[in-house]
């Protein structure tokens, strides 16, 4: 009998690239997602259809190809292995995948797709049983060994929860929290620039790694492990790259439970200039604006006239990942129609979209 789930997408409140160092996350689950109508098979193919074709694998030809890196055939790959390793039961099954996520605009949605399919073996082969974190970290190594991206764990654990959550990643900490910016009299929303994810895999690793680096001159193995007090006391050569986006974690570490507790209070106009901060040091800090790989300015050119279109009055910041994608921003709810107006006409029809958290 044919069965439906659905995961939603996400939304990064803040925490820009501190997941992958231990640190602290706020994260929303958001009402665009991706669904899909399956079933077993009883044979030992996994087959999926989506819009624009699709693919079918064996349950049993579990190794990474590299050739398949950045593909959906990769990351359900990933979850049969990931789910066969934790020793959970795993089969073949036919699936019908539909998606409101517009794809490369950072609302997660390789994340959403392999925690879907999780849900899908779940649901398929384990009773419904596996816990959602468990979900989550199986999407991670999917994508982290079979897909190529070095991410964290923020994304599938939103994905896997659909809520909105304050995550400390160094003791794995989880709080729900309430964010609610329509009754604040907010609007939340996220235009896709329109730049290119292609030929961004070094310039994304590069951010861990550069991380990493100054954590290993304090013998640890992630920024989330080294003491802040430790590290602001060296006589660091902020020209460097490395010691930059480590400020950065450090800085943005400090701000994410400063902007869950604005939400908690509801306070809007503390919350919005936390979340500009957050903005600034990703540009000038992190440097994940503009990259030499690519030399796309499209996203630089999205925060730029967010600033011209709200200084003063909202907030705006770079949406997850970098280098290309969403610009995030968030401002009085009478402000949004002609925010959108204006980015619409430089980014092109509905590429300013409305986002409401679940």
């Amino acid at each position: 009998m044919t069965k439906t789930l659905f995961t939603p997408g996400r939304t990064e409140l803040a925490g820009n690239h501190t997941d992958h160092q231990n640190g602290r996350v706020l994260a929303a689950a958001i009402d665009r997602g991706i669904s899909a109508d399956f079933e077993a098979n009883g044979g030992k193919l996994v087959r999926i259809k989506e819009a624009d074709g699709g693919f079918e694998l064996r349950i049993d030809q579990l190794a990474p190809r590299t050739a398949e890196f950045g593909s959906s055939v990769a990351l359900v790959r990933g979850m049969l292995a990931a789910f066969s390793e934790l020793g959970l039961s795993v089969g073949g099954f036919d699936a019908t995948v539909r998606s409101t996520l517009p794809i490369g605009a950072g609302l997660s949605s390789s994340a959403a797709f392999s925690v879907l399919i999780g849900k899908i073996l779940s649901a398929l082969f384990n009773g419904g049983a596996v816990e959602p974190i468990v979900i989550a970290r199986a999407a991670q190594s999917a994508e982290n060994r079979f897909f190529g991206k070095p991410c964290g764990l923020m994304s599938q654990l939103t994905c896997a929860l659909g809520k909105t959550l304050y995550m400390d990643l160094s003791d794995g900490s989880i709080e729900p929290v309430t964010a609610d910016f329509e009754s604040m009299g907010l609007t939340l929303c996220l235009t896709d620039t329109g730049g290119s994810h292609a030929e961004l895999a070094t310039s994304y690793a590069r951010i861990p790694a550069d991380m990493v680096y100054i954590a290993n001159l304090f013998d640890k193995g992630v920024l989330g492990d080294v003491d802040p007090a430790e590290f602001r006391a060296r006589g660091w050569d902020a020209s460097n790259r490395p010691v930059r986006r480590a400020m950065h974690f450090f800085d943005e570490n400090e701000r994410v439970p400063l902007m869950r507790d604005a939400l908690k209070n509801r306070d809007g106009e503390e919350y919005m200039r936390l979340m500009n901060e957050s903005g600034r040091s990703s540009e000038t800090l992190l440097n994940n604006i503009v990259t030499s790989a690519t030399g796309d300015t499209k996203l630089k050119q999205g925060l730029e006239l967010s600033r011209k279109l709200l200084e003063g009055k909202g907030a705006w910041r770079v949406h997850g990942g970098g280098f290309a994608g969403c610009v995030q921003a968030l401002m009085p709810t009478e402000l949004f129609d002609g925010y959108r107006t204006e980015m619409e006409k430089y980014f092109g029809k509905d590429k300013c979209m409305k986002i409401k958290l679940l």
